[in-house]
């Protein structure tokens, strides 16, 4: 049950050239719990070797050699803007493999999902991890399942993060856990966020954004947007790739952490959007010309990756331009 009063200890693991905002963006929503809803939430901001570290953007945080880790309720481990910078931190993986059985829940914002991976902790489980580099983890690490549409991803006393500002909507739901529904609300608003967002973050980025190397299964993404319409199996777009279908399939899954049917959605939710958006296009007529075949159809994959069925994100966009569409005084 959720209790404000429970003494909880976190950690907060950075490292030469981490995000800052993988790091203030959580580390604001847990001292909001404490300075305003008296959270006994104690703190630490820990690095390897203890000191000043210098984050990517230039500032540098001062942080202590890791305490004893007996009382470690909560691990979590932040990101860098770039990969190669990760793969360096061997002293900081190693830290994270060392005192992880110790924590109560392990977590990692952002691209901090590969330190957790190098630890071992990820191995077998579900994870996510900023879109750009959601194809990379799945690569460099085949035993997890990445899932490079979710905002933040829990299995068992594991968590992970998507890009950068996920770490927020992380903390809020180890916050509600922890706190209480209403606590996390109440900071939610403080920092002036979505308690919950809805969607992945998909809608935050773009297929050739997630492109694979350069390929077949490239070429087979950039027949696919030519050719939205048609049915496109993955017997036909492993025809474009020369491969087998089951080769196609895995290998694609493999490059860009999509599977081939969930890749050719998010295709179609993009071609649909600057329609639905920006016209008065009929919304079944637009779901037939991008290759949906029906409204029912779009609606569903609209709602998983925005949030939100057609007709809503329609009304929203012009509420935006339109000032009296929003008050109601125009139809």
């Amino acid at each position: 049950m959720p209790d404000v009063g429970v003494s909880r200890t976190i950690w907060f693991v950075v490292f030469p050239g981490f995000e800052l905002l993988d790091l203030g963006g959580p580390l604001c929503a847990f001292n909001l719990a404490i300075d305003f809803h008296q959270a006994a939430y104690q703190v630490h901001i820990v690095s390897a070797a203890g000191g000043l570290v210098r984050g990517s953007s230039g500032v540098a945080i001062d942080t202590v050699a890791p305490p004893s880790a007996y009382h470690l309720d909560t691990l979590l481990v932040v990101g860098a803007p770039t990969t190669e910078i990760l793969y360096g931190q061997t002293e900081t993986a190693d830290l994270v493999g060392t005192v992880a059985h110790r924590a109560r829940r392990k977590a990692s914002i952002c691209t901090g999902a590969f330190l957790l991976a190098a630890a071992g902790l990820l191995d077998g489980r579900r994870a996510t991890t900023h879109w750009r580099y959601a194809g990379e983890l799945q690569r460099r690490h085949p035993t997890i399942k990445v899932d490079a549409d979710r905002i933040f991803v829990r299995e068992d006393d594991v968590w992970t993060s998507a890009g950068i500002t996920a770490g927020i909507d992380l903390a809020l739901a180890m916050i509600e856990e922890d706190c209480g529904i209403e606590i996390s609300k109440a900071i939610a608003r403080d920092l002036v966020v979505y308690h919950r967002r809805s969607g992945g973050q998909s809608q935050f980025s773009t297929m050739l954004e997630l492109e694979p190397k350069p390929g077949r299964i490239r070429d087979a993404l950039a027949y696919a947007r030519t050719h939205l319409r048609e049915r496109l199996s993955v017997e036909q777009l492993a025809d474009v790739a020369m491969i087998s279908p089951r080769q196609f399939a895995r290998q694609f899954t493999a490059e860009t952490g999509e599977t081939p049917a969930r890749a050719i959605e998010r295709l179609r939710c993009e071609a649909a959007l600057p329609r639905i958006e920006g016209t008065t296009e009929p919304l079944d007529q637009i779901a037939f010309q991008v290759g949906f075949g029906d409204l029912d159809r779009m609606r569903k994959v609209c709602i998983r990756i925005y949030g939100q069925p057609p007709q809503a994100l329609r009304r929203r966009s012009r509420a935006e331009s339109d000032p009296a569409f929003a008050t109601g005084l125009v139809e």
